[in-house]
């Protein structure tokens, strides 16, 4: 597209490294886009923004922050292997923002290529809507012939260059076939042009013209084209098509929204109005410099110009505009409505933050990223880097809000969570390469539970003495199963004084503490009640040093004895999977202990609902895509604890056991 509208004089091959939009050096080396290409140029006095987004399922997130600000998805798809669960995750994207969508089928040189099989499927998948706008006269190896049903001619290509001409005899009965298909689906979305083309069989090219952009704007249909992009055929058109029927900035759909309280707001597409534009994302690269970028909605920015950032409550002084091609930056002087453009970076303003005028704010609704699916613990390799490694994870999360970096008290450990495997591994390298920080990352450890059955009572005496003043405290309590969810419970049924009220305190938080790192396997405890109903004190030597060594011990000894259990994280899963995949994947899932609670059929692919242990589902989406050579994905989500069974409960106490006495 870019060497069609003149922006390029040499058209880059990914094989190369030489496109424009997969410049970074991993991206060069994976021959695969792994971030939001920005792209710009013009096509018959029309100005062009393009967003071309990583295809790979790793980087869904970067799909789904260009869809948020673009005017019309392009959905590309491959023409031997069609429709996949990556097209259809965008698709389900550009749906829930009520994108207009066109289809591309690319690749119609392939040998096995299969055009029509690809329509079928799409329009299986997607609707009828689908409707194609052209024909590939020649698929397969030498193609280099489409005939465009709107304007019915044949166009020839020759090195990328296309030239009209008439549609071959042979060709014209299925060419005047599927060109009634089309203007039968256009009229069928108005009611005016259904009455002009029952009159008279036919509707007039502006009918045709007018009637398939409103079509296409209003999601009532989807036009399909063909192309041979690596060879240039069929780009041209493409660009045509574009430029003259996708709904321009003016009939943007993310101009109507709903505010926080609910009300409805139609933003004004005009240069004049209030500023309303959203950051999608943020850039800090080598090549590039920190950028953050932005789509304007209404209004108009300029470098000096005060803007409000309304997320954040601060103000921004606006620096240089620039349009973006790849790392290539061009300087601009002003950015109005409809504009995509990058500003050098700005202080306060992150990803997902609305830039206005103070006298006129506005919340434009926010990019919602999807649940980053691969979580492993992370900490530096050498000692010290702790500052390095989150420094430079605090600058990747805000250059890409889908993965999320913390620390998990529960476990004891610092936790980066990904979109997949290979996700993961360009944040480690990016890491290292960018920040100097080189970590090492381990399997989670799992949070499970302590909690009890049973009830009983323990006992604990604490007596020191070393000579001047010694340390006394003798308790006796009880413990008690509550309900899941209860949480924990202390009461005091001392009487007598035998245990002196001020130091009743002590003995609760003795127990307390030992809930974090409970007596069976050093996990937290859970749906327990203590009461603690006689003990001794000394009148000198005791304090609440003592109570509380003497509490935990007592505690201890009561929750061993009252039938300990351990309670394991129990996940929803969901996986989607091509049918032929079903039996496999529904194999695998039983063997990591999952109960299969359903199944739906959608299309092609089979939706498997199962609830499933989370130590069971370690790396799971990395051998779900092995198991289905990439095309299978699946969503989890944290369900409930249940009871660990036996066998399995008695090797984490063993192994627990084990670490202790390590240490």
């Amino acid at each position: 597209m870019l060497y069609k509208m003149g922006v390029i004089n040499r058209i880059g091959r990914i094989q190369d490294g030489t496109t424009v939009s997969d410049y970074d050096r991993s991206e060069i080396e994976r021959q695969m886009s792994l971030k939001i290409g920005v792209l710009n140029g013009d096509w018959n006095n029309t100005h062009l923004n393009v967003l071309d987004t990583p295809g790979y399922a790793d980087f869904i997130a970067e799909s789904k922050s260009a869809l948020r600000v673009c005017d019309l998805a392009l959905v590309v798809i491959d023409g031997v292997s069609g429709v996949e669960i990556g097209t259809e995750r965008v698709w389900s994207f550009a749906s829930e923002y009520e994108l207009p969508r066109m289809i591309l089928i690319n690749k119609m040189d392939r040998s096995d290529a299969e055009p029509q099989t690809i329509v079928d499927v799409a329009k299986e998948r997607f609707g009828r809507q689908v409707v194609p706008v052209q024909i590939p006269v020649n698929p397969g190896e030498g193609f280099d012939q489409i005939i465009d049903l709107i304007n019915m001619r044949l166009i020839k290509y020759d090195e990328g260059q296309g030239t009209p001409s008439d549609i071959p005899a042979e060709m014209e009965d299925e060419a005047l076939e599927k060109h009634s298909e089309l203007v039968e689906a256009i009229a069928e979305t108005d009611e005016e042009l259904m009455e002009k083309y029952f009159s008279d069989g036919e509707l007039s090219a502006e009918d045709i013209e007018s009637g398939l952009k409103k079509a296409v704007r209003n999601l009532e249909l989807i036009p399909v084209l063909f192309s041979d992009a690596y060879n240039g055929v069929g780009v041209s058109e493409l660009l045509d098509v574009i430029v003259q029927y996708v709904p321009s900035p003016v009939h943007s759909v993310g101009l109507t929204f709903s505010t926080e309280d609910g009300e409805k707001t139609t933003l004004e597409p005009k240069p004049e109005a209030p500023l309303a534009s959203l950051v999608f994302k943020v850039i800090a690269e080598q090549h590039v410099g920190e950028l953050t970028m932005l789509r304007l909605f209404s209004g108009k920015i300029s470098p000096g110009m005060e803007v409000f950032n309304v997320n954040k409550n601060q103000t921004e002084r606006i620096g240089q505009l620039y349009r973006l091609n790849g790392h290539n930056r061009d300087e601009v002087t002003e950015a109005i409505a409809g504009d995509i453009v990058a500003l050098v970076k700005l202080r306060h303003t992150h990803t997902n933050d609305t830039l206005t005028v103070r006298n006129a704010p506005v919340s434009l609704p926010p990019i919602e990223f999807p649940e980053p699916l691969i979580a492993v613990s992370i900490e530096p390799k050498e000692k010290g880097g702790e500052d390095r490694m989150a420094t430079g994870l605090s600058q990747l999360r805000e250059e890409d809000p889908s993965l999320v970096f913390k620390y998990d008290p529960e476990i004891s450990q610092s936790v980066l969570i990904a979109q997949g495997e290979l996700h993961l591994g360009t944040i480690l390298e990016r890491l290292k390469t960018r920040f100097g920080a080189e970590v090492v990352t381990a399997q989670l450890r799992i949070p499970y539970q302590e909690t009890i059955r049973g009830n009983a009572e323990g006992h604990h005496r604490h007596k020191k003495q070393t000579g001047g003043r010694g340390q006394f405290g003798e308790v006796y309590l009880r413990v008690e199963a509550r309900q899941r969810g209860e949480g924990f419970e202390f009461a005091n049924q001392v009487v007598g004084g035998n245990i002196p009220s001020n130091f009743i305190p002590a003995v609760e938080k003795g127990i307390v503490e030992t809930l974090d790192r409970g007596p069976l396997a050093g996990y937290k405890v859970v749906d327990v009640a203590a009461t603690v109903y006689d003990g001794k004190h000394h009148p000198v030597d005791s304090d609440e040093v003592s109570f509380k060594l003497a509490a935990s011990q007592a505690f201890r000894e009561a929750f061993l004895k009252a039938s300990p259990i351990l309670l394991e994280p129990i996940y929803s899963v969901t996986v989607t999977v091509p049918e032929e995949y079903m039996g496999d994947v529904m194999g695998d899932l039983s063997s990591r202990r999952g109960r299969i609670n359903g199944m739906d059929t959608d299309g092609h692919f089979q939706i498997i609902r199962a609830e499933v242990p989370l130590a069971e589902l370690d790396r799971y989406s990395t051998t779900l895509r092995s198991m289905t050579q990439g095309r299978g994905m699946h969503l989890q989500e944290f369900l409930r604890y249940e009871d660990v069974p036996g066998d399995i409960q008695h090797k984490i106490v063993e192994e627990a056991k084990k670490a202790q006495d390590e240490d």
